[in-house]
């Protein structure tokens, strides 16, 4: 069955704030920072809004390690509530990215997504830091890969350094995520749409302003972006989509059309030689069609290719 999910991928540059300001007054303007960002992408009505990395620290310039930490300090969770009250207001779910305190007096970069009513859904913690923000910063690194159920799929998180790492990639890759959400200070390239097709996830990545923020299929492709001009994007996709390869599949994709016409989508991106499924209908699931038609999903068609490789009699002595 469809699972459409409208996603804006919310873009914006460190506020700017002296390091001598009051922490009162820090905290006041970032809230204040943040409304006007929201209000480029609310009207739209988005189910979720990703925000990039440590979207409430001030631009770093003049702060000292101790600074910043008065200011996580002062700041406590004010921040989280105010992005809490405005999910709960505008029905929609937020990944807010910041740094934390934890009741033991540690820190961490972490995720909180925050669900319909405000409520804290899940809480990831940046598995790879950069080392500098544990020797000056004084944070831990994350030990987990969750997965977070929502009403639309099941999500994952990932921060900024973290896509370089494929020990993540593979944990989550295990655990079949529909979407990955990226905040971040750097882009990443191509490592986003590797990520993606790797995962067979959608991908939404929300960058600082010096790089766009970009929503990427399982696929691989770059389905939307935001530009130089405008610091957000918004775009509807559809969870209920699988990724499988031409061969052995295509043979049946005429007799699909011919008998659910637009009720199912088949896209090809090119060069990659797999395809998107996806339903576009409530009266069945993407899988319905795999089933119905025996299709084989990608991840079981590597397997099959690689258990005929080591076949007796098959290889090279």
């Amino acid at each position: 069955m469809a699972r459409y999910v409208k996603i804006s991928c919310l873009t914006a540059p460190q506020l700017r704030v002296p390091p001598e300001t009051g922490l009162e007054d820090t905290v006041v303007r970032m809230i204040a920072f943040w409304e006007r960002q929201l209000e480029q992408v609310l009207p739209d009505r988005p189910d979720l809004i990703v925000l990039p990395e440590c979207c409430d620290r001030p631009e770093k310039s003049g702060y000292t390690a101790e600074r910043m930490k008065e200011y996580y300090r002062y700041r406590g969770n004010r921040i989280r509530d105010f992005f809490a009250r405005v999910a709960a207001e505008r029905n929609c779910w937020i990944a807010y990215s910041a740094v934390r305190e934890l009741e033991d007096g540690t820190f961490r970069n972490s995720t909180q997504l925050l669900d319909r009513s405000g409520s804290v859904a899940g809480i990831y913690n940046k598995n790879h830091l950069v080392e500098g923000e544990r020797t000056n910063g004084g944070m831990l690194y994350g030990k987990d890969a969750p997965i977070f159920e929502t009403e639309f799929g099941r999500v994952a998180c990932a921060i900024c350094f973290d896509l370089n790492f494929d020990d993540l990639r593979l944990r989550y890759a295990a655990q079949k995520p529909d979407l990955i959400l990226f905040s971040s200070a750097y882009h990443g390239g191509l490592m986003q749409q590797y990520w993606a097709y790797s995962c067979r996830a959608f991908f939404a990545g929300s960058i600082y302003t010096h790089a766009t923020s970009s929503i990427i299929s399982p696929v691989g492709e770059v389905i939307a972006t935001s530009t130089n001009y405008y610091h957000y994007v918004t775009r509807t996709v559809n969870l209920d989509s699988v990724v499988i390869h031409i061969d052995y599949n295509e043979a049946h994709f005429r007799k699909i059309k011919n008998k659910y016409g637009t009720k199912v989508t088949i896209h090809d991106p090119g060069l990659l030689g797999s395809v998107l499924l996806s339903s576009e209908t409530d009266e069945f699931t993407a899988l319905d069609i795999i089933r119905e038609f025996g299709l084989i999903p990608l991840d079981d068609y590597w397997e099959r290719a690689n258990a005929h490789r080591c076949a007796p009699g098959n290889m090279e002595p």
